[in-house]
Formats: structure tokens, sequence, C-alpha cells
């Protein structure tokens, strides 16, 4: 089995090299053919590689840079100012083939400039699109746009719908159902926008589309894939945190008082355990960026060790499942049938 090589942005996100070295080293220590290559700060780097294994410090390397994108600069600062940034140089080793991904915790609106400006969209993309996972009551829905592009046409819509089947179907195995998330489910209602994505979706027989999704059934699992534009979506993304941080504090508090004495506790606690870890947004950290001629993850500003772990493990996925390659396929095969219809 060939070794995947992805690189990580060491000093991006609030935690800095202390979440990302950490999780780095322990994403090699589970995957024996990942290779990883570490851009920041050496002399800040180096001291937290004292406990990792031989084996682990055979597989990663580090690319020294003291250049920073922060969360405070300017979007742009990733083009116009020193282009030796972290961030910067690990977009450059995916369009450079040196690395298949790229993951970083940094400047969400610098991360998607450079992805833009190096890896560039797919043929048939117009813009990249970032992709979260909504934890529901029997499995995870796809939403996106979650922070890309608060702006959207009916046709961007419509490709990030393609965009999210794709990689629904990739992770699930079957024809998933796409849903535009909408202010109701009546036909007439929304923006012109969505009422457009909705006329698109529903002429393409490719798309197994269900309509429209209303925000309370987002976590019902009424879709696979729910879509939208970047400014609905961040908002939903980081609400859904809110209330998964809530829950999961209230039942970690609550799953100790049991009333049914030491058995009660055994059988509530076990299914507290269950709904703490079905819920917890570190487990499904890792949103990615859509339709760029490579992968790129962003892992939330605020993971945890945990967390961006979860976000290194998305990247390996896909580059097991060479996402990109899959979503182009699958707009060249649309494109084609609409010619043809024509």
């Amino acid at each position: 089995m060939s070794p995947k090589r992805i690189a990580i942005d060491a000093m991006g996100g609030e935690g800095g090299v202390q979440v990302t070295v950490p999780a780095s080293t322990a994403a090699l220590s589970e995957y024996s053919n990942l290779e990883l290559i570490l851009l920041g700060d050496e002399s800040l780097i180096r001291p937290l590689l004292h406990a990792a294994s031989k084996d682990v410090l055979s597989r990663l390397t580090i690319h020294h840079t003291d250049s920073v994108i922060t969360d405070t600069d300017k979007p742009t600062m990733v083009l116009r100012g020193d282009k030796r940034s972290s961030m910067y140089l690990a977009a450059q080793l995916v369009q450079q083939g040196q690395v298949s991904a790229m993951v970083s915790a940094g400047n969400t609106g610098a991360l998607i400039m450079a992805g833009r400006h190096l890896l560039k969209t797919l043929p048939g993309i117009h813009k990249p699109a970032l992709v979260a996972t909504i934890p529901g009551v029997s499995s995870a829905t796809y939403l996106l746009d979650v922070g890309a592009n608060p702006d959207c046409s009916g046709q961007q819509l419509f490709e990030f719908a393609v965009m999210g089947a794709v990689l629904a179907e990739s992770l699930g195995g079957q024809s998933p159902r796409v849903g535009l998330l909408n202010i109701g489910s009546e036909q007439h209602k929304g923006t012109e926008e969505v009422q457009v994505a909705a006329e698109l979706l529903e002429q393409c027989s490719a798309i197994n589309y269900v309509g429209f999704i209303e925000a309370g059934d987002l976590f019902q699992g009424a879709a696979e894939v729910v879509v939208c534009d970047g400014f609905v979506g961040n908002v939903t993304i980081k609400a859904s945190a809110g209330v998964a941080n809530v829950v999961s504090s209230f039942v970690a508090e609550h799953s100790k008082q049991g009333p049914l004495g030491w058995l009660g506790n055994y059988f509530v606690g076990s299914a507290m355990s269950k709904l703490r870890r079905q819920i917890n947004p570190q487990r499904l950290n890792g949103a990615s960026l859509l339709g760029l001629q490579g992968s790129i993850v962003k892992s939330h500003g605020n993971a945890t060790i945990e967390g961006f772990g979860y976000a290194i493990k998305q990247a390996i996925i896909e580059v097991e499942l060479n996402i990109p390659h899959l979503i182009a396929e699958k707009v060249a095969a649309i494109m084609s049938d609409n010619d043809a219809a024509d």
C-alpha cells in the first residue's frame, strides 16, 4: 500500500502547535502508511516530539517557516503579504503534487483564497464550497456551503449539490438524498436563487433530489446532503455546535445522578455516553473544501487535539477515495447529458 502524504499547517488555529503536533503524531501512530509534513516554526514544533517513537519520527518532516497568517489578518494577506506562511506553503505542496492533501485550522477566508489561487476550481465548478457534518438521530448529514460563499447563484447551489452528493455517495455507498435548505417546504417559498437551484435539481436525473428541507428537519435524517449558501450554512453549523456543546455538558452533569441507584446509573450512563459521543462536535470536525483540483480540509479554529485528529482522518479518507477526481467525473457526465439534451 503506497504511503499517503499530507501537509499540516502546524501554526493555524487557536491552539497552534500545542494542538496540531500531538494530533499529528497520534495520526501517524494510528496509520502506518501515513506521512506528514508539518509546516511551521521548528523551534516550537521540535520540543513537542520528544515522546514520539522512531517510527513516527521517520514519517514526519518539518518544513520550517516562521511566517503565520493569523485569524485577525485580512484573507488577502495570504496572497499579498509574505508567501512564506505555513498555510500558503502547505497549499503550495498540494499544488506541486508533493502531498495529496492539506489540513489547516487557520484563517478560513485566507485558506479559501490560497486554495482557489493555487489549486484552481475543477472544470464546470465556479466556486469551491465548504462541507461540514451535522449529527443526526440515526446518521449524519453533509451540509454545504458553510462559509466559503455568502452569496450564491442558483447554478452554484446546484454545483454544491453535485459535489455533496459525490462525497456522500463515496462515503455511504448508496445514492444520497439531496435537499435544499429553505424557510418552508412549499414550492413557492425561498429566494430566487433557491428556486433556480430547485428547478435545476429537478431536471437532473443524476441527483436524487427530494425537495426543500426546513431547519428543524436537518437533524432528523430528511436528507443525506443539504445545500444552502455560505451565510446560512455558517450560522447553522455554529448554532448546531453550540447546541451540541450545551447538551453534551448537560448529559455529563446529569448522567451521574440517576434515580435508580447503581443499576439505573449503569443503563442511563451508557445511553448518555452514547448520546454524548453522537453529538460531540470534535468528532465531526473537519470541513472539506470541495470543488478544487486538490484536497483541503479546514479544521475548526478552536479544535482540540481530538478534533484536529478527526480533521486529519477526513483528509486521509479524501485521499483514499480521490474525491476531486470523482467530482470532476460527475460534473463532466452531467454536462455531457445536458449537452445531449440540448
